[in-house]
């Protein structure tokens, strides 16, 4: 039967409203911004690592959607599966069954983490650390939550009161009981475990907050020390985890590192359903799931949904025939050693840092007088414009979506799809040389938009 609803009818006709529908209903902020930097565009189709505008012009996506998109856009094996699943007509979420999809799902995740034992599914990333936080909290008995300056785990409340970032935080106090303690530093972990009411402790890898690597060692001895006091680590791989640093999960760059809870999502949806998963140990979900009378105590009503459990089963499947995690850690350090070649040639090019396809690109003060003169000029206004000034021509000349890497940095994060080859580096590293050419330079757009830049950091103080 054929329905009155034509959904490409209605993008035809009212596609083009896009801007003025997300301002008038939606976030009003968002469309000010884009039209502001110039990031306006109109997408009309994409595919893998790339998408192409109301133009026909090829971009280059080294974000990913946030990391979502790690087989990129629309791989044909994830959307067979999605057909398959939809037109199987499932008797899908009935809530008192155990259907086969979850269970197999789990099955295969828990593969890559075999010290791991059972599976929650959400439905985002910060629904899988805030079942991380409840579970980790009711199996300790203790109320505090430990985390990382710079710190992302999601903006919910949970999430929220483990953000390392007040920008975030302001407003919505009070929070969970937390204490933010700097990304390494094992005497502020230890000193604050002494005083026994710590559930947990938190922690990115790498954080995805200026592309920050716990320094080496430190997730071991965290362990150690949080198990010799009764609490429990908790790896977010929620951005870094599914082959983005060039093993499955970052955790494992580091031997004999066994998080106590391991928090994935974003690119385990291939890009199309969301889903959120918890992994975690036996004695940690029998504790919290303890009796019948709380076999409910922690559910979701969309969790385990049979589109995001087919979606999952495809990423996994296509992850281990294409060799995605080798090939995303062979290409990572293709575009970083090519990057870092550039270092010494620039002198506003500071660090290049990073582990596989999660790549930081830091600026800092020049040494010669006029491009300190400007650099000062942009400091003084926000820090983190110069990175905006990047960024900009990146797209707008080049094609090439880019993000700064968090609210007054100056780092640019690369997380492309994982599916980026050669010829990608090559057109990113000739682009990205082009516009350092052109800020070394002192001159041209890039400094005249930079004072646009400045103007508007000054009147909105």
């Amino acid at each position: 039967m054929t329905g009155e609803f034509d959904l490409r009818a209605l993008l035809a006709e009212r596609g083009g409203e896009r801007y003025e529908l997300h301002a008038r209903y939606l976030n009003h902020q968002l469309p000010r911004m884009l039209h502001t930097i110039g990031f306006d565009k109109v997408y009309e189709r994409a595919e893998g690592a790339h998408f192409w505008d109301a133009d026909g012009v090829d971009h280059l996506d080294m974000l990913a959607g946030f990391g979502v998109m790690g087989l990129g856009r629309h791989h044909p094996v994830v959307r067979k599966a999605l057909h398959d699943v939809l037109d199987a007509q499932l008797a899908d979420l009935t809530r008192f069954d155990c259907q086969p999809l979850p269970g197999l799902l789990a099955e295969r995740l828990l593969t890559h983490s075999p010290h791991l034992d059972r599976v929650f599914f959400g439905n985002s990333g910060t629904e899988a650390v805030e079942t991380a936080l409840k579970f980790a909290r009711y199996a300790t008995g203790r109320p505090r939550v430990l985390y990382c300056v710079h710190a992302f785990h999601g903006l919910t409340t949970g999430s929220l009161s483990v953000n390392g970032e007040n920008g975030f935080r302001d407003g919505f106090a009070p929070l969970l009981p937390d204490t933010a303690i700097g990304l390494g530093d094992l005497d502020a972990l230890e000193r604050e475990l002494r005083k026994g009411d710590v559930a947990a402790f938190v922690v990115e890898p790498i954080q995805g907050k200026g592309v920050h690597e716990a320094p080496p060692g430190f997730l071991r001895a965290a362990q150690e020390l949080l198990h010799r006091h009764g609490a429990l680590l908790i790896a977010d791989e929620v951005q870094t985890g599914l082959g983005r640093t060039g093993d499955f999960y970052a955790y494992q760059h580091e031997d004999g590192v066994e998080p106590d809870l391991v928090c994935v999502a974003k690119a385990l949806s291939g890009g199309y359903v969301p889903v959120g998963a918890t992994l975690g140990k036996d004695w940690i979900f029998k504790k919290v799931y303890s009796s019948m009378d709380r076999v409910l105590v922690h559910s979701a009503s969309f969790g385990s949904n049979a589109q995001a459990m087919a979606a999952g089963l495809a990423v996994l499947s296509v992850m281990e025939h294409e060799g995605t995690v080798a090939h995303a850690r062979r290409i990572g350090d293709l575009l970083a050693g090519r990057l870092r070649e550039l270092v010494p040639r620039y002198e506003l090019l500071h660090e290049i840092r990073g582990r596989g396809l999660m790549i930081g690109i830091e600026f800092g003060r020049p040494s010669s007088l006029g491009l300190r003169g400007r650099w000062t000029m942009l400091q003084a206004a926000r820090k983190g414009l110069f990175a905006q000034m990047v960024v900009v021509p990146l797209l707008q000349r080049h094609h090439i979506l880019t993000q700064v890497s968090g609210d007054h940095l100056e780092v640019i994060k690369l997380i492309p799809p994982l599916v980026i080859d050669e010829a990608d580096v090559d057109r990113f590293v000739t682009a990205f040389t082009a516009v350092m050419d052109e800020a070394h330079g002192g001159g041209g757009l890039m400094w005249d938009f930079g004072k646009t830049l400045v103007k508007q950091a000054v009147a909105q103080r």
